[in-house]
C-alpha cells in the first residue's frame, strides 16, 4: 500500500495550499539528485512526494482521497504524472520552467537572467572518536567550475563580445504556456545567449564558450566535534558554478560516523559494558574499561548486580553547541562460570551454606 500522503510531506490534514506548497519545496530540494548523489532512492521519494503534492494540491483529488483513500483515486483511473519522469519533467509539468515556478532558485532553470549554479552532494567517513575532537576531512568530486581561460565570459580573450539579437541583451524573453494552473505568461532565459543578455563573436577555444567546463575538484572539509550521524554540513559557494553574473550552488557534506562496537551512543552519551566475575561482583574492587580516551579504571562496589551501572562523568562526547561532554555508562555483566573443578565446586558449596536464603518467591 503507498504511504499516506500527508505523511509523505509531513503535514496535516488542515493544511493550507501555502504550507502545503512549502513543504513539496523543501523536500524537493532535499531529495534532488545533486544533494543526494548518494542515495540511489532519492528520485523515488521524490517521485512520491510529487504524487502526494499533485493530489493534495488538487481540491477535487483531495475530497475523493479524503473520503476514500488511494483507492478512490485508482478507481477514477487517476495516474500520477510523477510515474515514469525524472525530476527535472515533473517540475516542469507541475510548475512550468519560467520565473513563476518555486523551484527556480533551487535547481538554476525557469528564471530570469543568469542559472545560480547547483548543489553538490557528497558523504564523509569517520570515526566515532573523530566525534571528540573533530577532524578535517578531504572529498573529491566532479563540478562544473569557471573557465580560466576566458574568465567565464566565454569569448577567447582579446575578442568582442556582441548583444544578443533575439532578447536585444535583456536576458530573457516572454512566453505564454499553458500549466495545470492553468495559462501562465512568464518570463524565461533567452535560448540564444542563455539569460547572459551577450554572445561572443568568437567563442572561448577552453570552453567552447560556455564560460564554464567540468573538472575533478578537490575540498577540505571541517568536521566539527559533536557531530551526529546523518548530519550534513554546508559549504556556501563549493557548488557547481553559476552562468555568468551568477553564484554559485553550495556543496553539502553528509556525515556518517562509522559504529565502534565497543560503545552505543546516545546523543552525547556513550554506553559500554563490562564483563565481572562472580566474586569481584560480590567482593567490589577495580577493573579497567576501554573509553575514548584510553583505559580508565572504575571501582565496582561490593555486591554489584546484572546490568548495573557505574558512571564515568565527562568522558563521553561533546555536542555541537557547547564543549562540556556528556558522560560513559559503564554496564555490569556478572559472568557466571558454566563449569567448576572440584575445588571450585568445593569452595562454592561451602560458600553456598554460609549465606542465607533468598526468601521465597524472589529476591527483596
Amino acid at each position: 500500500m503507498p504511504r499516506d500522503y500527508y505523511e509523505v510531506l509531513g503535514v496535516d490534514r488542515g493544511v493550507d495550499e501555502t504550507e502545503l506548497k512549502k513543504a513539496f519545496r523543501r523536500m524537493a530540494r532535499e531529495l534532488h539528485p545533486d544533494v543526494n548523489s548518494h542515495d540511489p532512492e532519492a528520485e523515488e521519494k521524490f517521485k512520491e512526494a510529487a504524487e502526494a503534492y499533485e493530489v493534495l494540491s488538487d481540491p477535487e483529488r483531495k475530497r475523493t482521497y479524503d473520503t476514500y483513500g488511494h483507492d478512490g483515486l485508482r478507481s477514477g483511473g487517476w495516474r500520477p504524472r510523477s510515474a515514469g519522469g525524472g525530476i527535472e519533467d515533473i517540475l516542469s509539468a507541475f510548475f512550468g520552467q519560467g520565473g513563476d515556478s518555486p523551484f527556480g532558485d533551487i535547481f538554476g532553470f525557469g528564471s530570469q537572467g543568469p542559472a545560480q549554479g547547483r548543489d553538490i552532494g557528497v558523504a564523509i567517513e569517520i570515526e566515532l572518536h573523530d566525534v571528540l575532537t573533530g577532524v578535517q576531512r578531504e572529498v573529491s568530486f566532479d563540478a562544473v567550475s569557471r573557465c580560466e581561460h576566458c574568465n567565464g565570459n566565454g569569448a577567447e580573450p582579446g575578442t568582442p563580445i556582441r548583444t544578443c539579437e533575439t532578447c536585444n541583451g535583456q536576458g530573457a524573453v516572454q512566453r505564454i504556456s499553458r500549466t495545470p494552473f492553468g495559462q501562465m505568461v512568464r518570463n524565461t532565459a533567452c535560448p540564444t545567449c542563455n539569460g547572459e543578455g551577450k554572445i561572443p563573436d568568437k567563442p572561448c577555444e577552453g570552453c567552447d564558450g560556455a564560460g564554464r567546463l567540468r573538472r575533478r575538484r578537490n575540498w577540505d572539509v571541517d568536521v566539527p566535534a559533536g557531530i551526529e550521524d546523518g548530519q550534513r554540513i554546508r559549504i556556501a559557494g563549493a557548488g557547481h558554478a553559476g552562468e555568468a553574473g551568477a553564484q554559485p550552488g553550495d556543496l553539502y557534506a553528509e556525515v556518517r560516523v562509522l559504529p565502534d562496537e565497543r560503545f552505543e551512543r546516545q546523543g552525547a552519551h556513550l554506553i559500554s559494558s563490562a564483563r565481572i566475575g562472580v566474586t569481584r561482583a560480590m567482593l567490589g574492587g577495580k577493573v579497567n574499561v576501554p573509553t575514548l580516551d584510553g583505559p580508565q579504571e572504575i571501582e565496582v562496589p561490593r555486591g554489584a548486580q546484572p546490568g548495573q551501572r557505574v558512571v564515568l562523568k565527562g568522558l563521553g562526547l561533546p555536542t555541537l553547541r557547547g564543549s562540556r561532554r556528556g558522560d560513559q555508562h559503564v554496564v555490569l555483566a556478572i559472568d557466571i562460570p558454566r563449569k567448576l573443578n572440584r575445588k571450585q565446586r568445593a569452595a562454592a558449596e561451602e560458600l553456598d551454606s554460609l549465606l542465607d536464603d533468598p526468601p521465597v518467591g524472589g529476591w527483596e
